[in-house]
Order: structure tokens, then sequence, then C-alpha cells
């Protein structure tokens, strides 16, 4: 284990004031920062980065960058003070959409210096705008979640009277955030310029994409450490503040807004605010060049009293959970959520062609072994109140397949089905379980 040194405490002691200071005075501008990045915060960003992620362009690992780590580290540190640092274009690399056949979107991968340098940035905005965050955001922060959405949401439509849910979807989020505009908003708090210069930089080191470099004014690279808090910096001046501080009081009812990065629900008590709010929501991104994809955006009648008189309520989607009106044991109308099917028949689809390609590549204990952990992945996520019934599916649908598979490794079948039951008696075998409770 590392020990951290008397320099370490004292910059995480001055990330704390500066969050202190930011919490007492949400207007402080911060004009001296860059001796944060110091041998010492930056070794310590170095230790906490993973080393198992991909490599930038330059192909250097956690590993080899460590192997000289002090030189390194305070050759990076004499080019940062000397300002002749500069990022390196990421590396874009495609994956695939989740519920959405032949999509992708793309990923973002640094070099392993800027991702120490990224580290850093990210430590110190956090600092800064972690306070001034309105409770409605849930992504990317520390101490929260996509589950503690799911809770709240759920919490809320429960406990409140709500008539119309607006179910917001963005186009391109991370893709279409300006350049120019998100540092105007920076400049508002960092008085800093040197900061403000690496900042600028970053945005124009550009994507290395099929070998060739692209320069947006636009986007902030999925899978940049930077990201997602300057994408939730975007977010809480173009959507957070707009519904919570200036719509909100001119309307007749409550409206809440829950937002996990570029996945938001508007929640509204009476119909009238419902559409009020609609109308003006498309103006209101293109103020900050976002883009409202208007097919997928919709208003949902989301009612209890209404389903209660008998007249049917829609669905809306957030987070991978679908959410309805259900009945609870005693007969009355709750909020209740399961996975949403396209998202259920993907990842089944997912596990099968797994299987598929790798029934005979691996020994059949690790292929055994890598099936389990996927079966505890989906449970970790998907493991909710009131979604049994979903994750008990994915699960005998998933053990369907490997036991179709595995059956499929030659020409002599590994198990017939008293085999097959007999050996899962002997295994520990993740079984569908709530993991997260809402009640």
């Amino acid at each position: 284990m590392v020990r951290a040194t008397d320099h370490t405490y004292d910059t995480n002691t001055k990330l704390e004031r500066i969050a202190w200071l930011s919490s007492r005075d949400p207007h402080k501008v911060y004009t001296c920062l860059m001796h944060l990045y110091n041998e010492e915060s930056l070794t310590q960003c170095f230790h906490e980065l993973d080393g198992e992620k991909a490599v930038g362009i330059d192909g250097v690992s956690k590993g080899q960058y460590g192997v000289n780590l002090k030189d390194n580290i305070a050759d990076l540190v004499s080019r940062m003070k000397s300002m002749s640092y500069r990022p390196n274009p990421v590396l874009e690399h495609l994956i695939p959409k989740e519920g959405k056949p032949g999509a992708t979107r793309p990923l973002g991968i640094s070099i392993f210096e800027d991702k120490i340098v990224q580290k850093m940035t990210q430590k110190i905005l956090e600092s800064i705008y972690e306070p001034l965050f309105k409770s409605c955001s849930y992504g990317f922060r520390p101490g929260r979640g996509c589950h503690d959405a799911i809770k709240d949401l759920q919490h809320y439509l429960h406990d409140n009277e709500v008539t119309y849910v607006i179910d917001i979807d963005l186009g391109n989020f991370f893709g279409t955030i300006d350049h120019e505009r998100l540092k105007e908003l920076l400049k508002a708090k960092i008085g800093d310029e040197c900061f403000m210069r690496y900042i600028t930089r970053m945005f124009k080191a550009g994507v290395l994409s099929d070998g060739e470099l692209r320069i947006s004014e636009e986007g902030v690279p999925q899978g940049s450490i930077c990201s997602p808090v300057l994408a939730n910096i975007y977010a809480h001046h173009a959507i957070d503040e707009w519904v919570c501080d200036m719509i909100t009081p001119h309307l007749k009812g409550n409206v809440r807004l829950f937002r996990y990065a570029d996945d938001a629900i508007i929640c509204c008590q009476y119909e009238e605010d419902a559409f009020k709010l609609r109308k003006v929501l498309s103006q209101r991104l293109e103020r900050f060049g976002l883009r409202l994809n208007e097919e997928k955006t919709k208003m949902v009648p989301f009612s209890r009293a209404k389903v209660t008189q008998g007249i049917e309520q829609g669905t809306f989607d957030f987070l991978g959970f679908t959410f309805y009106w259900g009945k609870s044991r005693r007969g009355k109308y709750v909020p209740k959520l399961k996975t949403i099917r396209k998202r259920l028949r993907s990842k089944l689809k997912k596990v099968n062609i797994w299987l598929r390609e790798n029934r005979n590549e691996m020994k059949f204990k690790t292929l055994w072994k890598r099936f389990c952990q996927k079966l505890m992945g989906h449970n970790q996520y998907y493991g909710v109140s009131h979604n049994t019934s979903s994750i008990s599916l994915f699960f005998y649908e998933a053990m369907k397949r490997f036991y179709f598979w595995v059956n499929r490794r030659s020409q002599k079948k590994s198990f017939n089905w008293e085999q097959w039951k007999k050996f899962l008696e002997g295994q520990n075998v993740p079984r569908p379980k709530i993991v997260h409770r809402l009640f």
C-alpha cells in the first residue's frame, strides 16, 4: 500500500476547503488552482487509476508508466508549470448501444499521462461544483447513483399527486456540448487563466478515429475521466437550474425533475403545467446547443387517481426500467417497475452470442464461472423491488441457453437433463434476488 505524504493530505485539505467555500458562497470565483497539480497529488491520482483499462494512442499502460513514476510525474509537473504540456488526441472506439441493434456510441480512450491530469482536474471541478449541483442530479456524482435516482423517483410517484410525466430524450448529449458555451459557464466560477487554458487544450486535442484526426467545436469524449463532471456542469445550467429555479415558481402545481446524465424525467402535478413545460423545453435546450429527440420525448399520463377510476394510464422508461401502475397485495395502485422489454431481449441475445462464440474457446469450468458472473452482474443492477418476474425470466432463459450451447461443444452431449439438474445442485448458482429494496 502506498503511504500518503503530508503533501497529499495538504492537497486533499485544500480540495475540501474549496468545497466548503463553494457551499458557503455560491458566487465565489477561484483564481488560484494550478498549484494543486503537484508531484504528490498527481502521484496519488496515478495510484487511483485502474491499470486494466484500455491504452491510448501511445500504447503506454499504467505498469509501463509506473516503472519510472517519480521521474515521469516530475517531468509532467515541470511541463504543466511551463505551460508546455499538451493533451494528446483521444482514441475513438465504437461500442454497441444497449437495446439498439446496429447502433453504436463512441468511447474516447486517453493516454495514461492525460488520465492522470484529467483525474486531478475532475477532483478540482467536483470540489467547486458538487456543493452547487441540485438534488435532482444523480449521474456521475460521489455518493449518488442510478439506484438512488430510481428509488427517489418511485417514492415521489408513490407519495405525491402526479398527473403527467415528461420523458426527455436528448439526442447525442455528450457529443453536442458546445465548447465555447461550456468555457463561459466555467469562467463564471474559475478565474485561473492557466487552468482555463488547459481546459481549452483538452477540448482542442481532438479525436483519432480510423487514423484520421478530428477536431470539433462541440462534444466531450465519453470515457474521458473529466467528461462526466463537465457534462454535469453543462446540464446543471441548461436543465437543472432552469427547471428548479426559473420555471417551477411560475407553475401552478408541484414539479420535480429527476436526471441521470442525459436521461431525465419531469413529474408534473397538473396537466397544464406539463404542456407549458413541454412547449418551451426545446427552445431552452436549443439555447445551449442541445437537441431534443422529438420522436422519443413524450408526455405520459401517469395519474393514480385516474387509473383508480379505470382510466388507462401510460408507461415510461428510466435507467433501464419501465415504470407503470400496478396493484399492491392490498389491492391499491402503486408505481412499479420492470426491466425494459427491449433491454431484456438484448441482454439475452448478448449472452447467447457470447456462449456460442466461447463454448469451445474456454474450459468448461472457466465458461461456467464467467457465465455465473454475468448472471450476478445482471442481478446486481436489475434486482430491484417489483422486478422479480423480469430477473427470474432472464435467469431461466439464460440457463436454457447455457444448457443448449454446452451440449454443442462436441458431437457427444455434455449433459442430459437429469445430469444437468444434478450438476446444478452442487453449484452455488447466483439465483435471482432483490438486491435494491425501494421500500
